[in-house]
């Protein structure tokens, strides 16, 4: 056994583990010292908000940091121009270099409520890609077409009939180059990353490096309790959200992924938090939800999220604080309201809200998708449980 067990904790898979764990401890019967390492997690900035589920791979990190080992955090502003197709049915949007470096603006700041910052090595990948289409040449040289192909989500779309762009295809290549790049001894990533993750020991092997050790992180599920976490679901929690918010979210979590996020997103021990969750789920949720908020807005903050929490939907109150939003009009339809105040994504998502119950004006539930609201008096709309907005006509 590795002495921190925290570098194996909530680990779905570790790649060479015999090999890892005689690097972490050393190995008497060879003479092998344990040695530093070098230990790498790349990410993408295709949206400006990290959230809890990167704070999985971040945390991981962590520990090996804390174990006394270099982190490298990479930030993939080169490889964000293709976009990484891992578990997607469709082509991603490229993005340009404006809205890259824009996202990223914050990155460092956020993922410092994880990593330390400072000690971290920070590498952006445009560094060796940005100015040597040589490089890129030489890569694409050095694997096949059949063996990018192989990758389960690009068999599917061609199964389907949907095309794989040729960037697409490099996608891999791409990132397994980082590695090279800045000579891994671990690389960390979701287990939907696995492709990738071996790609980056192929080039290293190609290169005559030492293969990299791989360790593996389950993806987080989001508010919706199916997806995984992500923006473009509308079910993350993001770091950068105001305490109260924070704690809501958490609070509306399906109880069967409670211990799942003790595991992935805290220190709490993952045995004692099951057998709380088992006899009281709620007040096992509170203590979650205290303790996530408390670990990035810190404790203070904490309490008073809770405080507002119990006040707002223990005692059905209103939030102390509610964002307000004006209009030119003096009404809209309900559905057209959901969807231009943001409360809702699309007017699918508008139509299936308000028939699952999920919408109220004024305190009183609507059911009635052609409604014409009234904007001219101002109204308090409220989404979920913990979603409330404002809205009233400038006239």
């Amino acid at each position: 056994m590795v002495k921190n067990n925290l570098l194996t904790r909530g680990a779905a898979e570790v790649i060479e583990k015999e090999h890892l764990e005689q690097a972490l401890r050393g190995s008497p019967s060879t003479m092998l010292r344990a040695r530093k390492l070098r230990v790498k997690f790349g990410i993408d900035p295709t949206a400006p908000d990290l959230h809890l589920g990167h704070t999985v791979l971040l945390r991981k990190l962590r520990q090996f940091q804390d174990a006394g080992h270099k982190a490298i955090l990479i930030i993939g502003d080169f490889t964000a121009k293709i976009g990484d197709p891992s578990g997607r049915d469709k082509t991603r949007s490229p993005l340009s270099d404006k809205e890259i470096k824009n996202n990223f603006k914050t990155y460092l700041n956020q993922a410092g409520k994880v990593l330390d910052v400072k000690k971290a090595e920070i590498r952006h990948n445009s560094e060796w890609f940005g100015k040597n289409q040589e490089l890129i040449l030489e890569l694409a040289s050095k694997m096949s077409m059949e063996r990018v192909l192989e990758r389960e989500d690009f068999q599917k779309r061609i199964r389907a009939g949907q095309e794989v762009t040729m960037l697409e295809a490099l996608y891999p290549i791409l990132q397994g180059y980082d590695s090279v790049a800045v000579k891994s001894d671990v690389e960390i990533g979701g287990n939907d990353q696995k492709f990738n993750l071996l790609m980056g020991r192929r080039l290293q092997r190609k290169y005559g490096m030492k293969e990299q050790d791989i360790v593996t992180m389950p993806l987080l599920e989001g508010t919706d309790g199916v997806q995984k976490m992500s923006k473009s679901y509308g079910n993350y929690i993001g770091l950068a959200e105001k305490p109260e918010t924070m704690f809501g979210k958490i609070m509306s979590i399906p109880d069967a992924l409670m211990v799942k996020y003790a595991e992935l997103l805290t220190d709490l021990p993952a045995e004692k938090f099951a057998a709380r969750t088992a006899k009281d789920p709620r007040r096992a949720k509170l203590e979650l939800a205290k303790t996530i908020v408390g670990m990035y807005h810190g404790k203070s903050a904490a309490k008073k999220a809770e405080e507002e929490f119990t006040r707002v939907v223990s005692r059905k109150e209103t939030p102390t604080e509610v964002k307000s939003l004006k209009f030119k009009v003096k009404s809209l339809l309900l559905v057209d309201l959901l969807v231009q105040t943001k409360m809702a994504p699309s007017k699918s998502e508008a139509r299936r809200l308000v028939k699952q119950g999920g919408v109220k004006i004024n305190g009183e539930k609507q059911n009635n998708l052609d409604k014409n609201i009234n904007l001219s008096v101002g109204i308090l709309l409220q989404v979920g449980r913990h979603r409330y907005l404002r809205v009233q006509s400038r006239h």
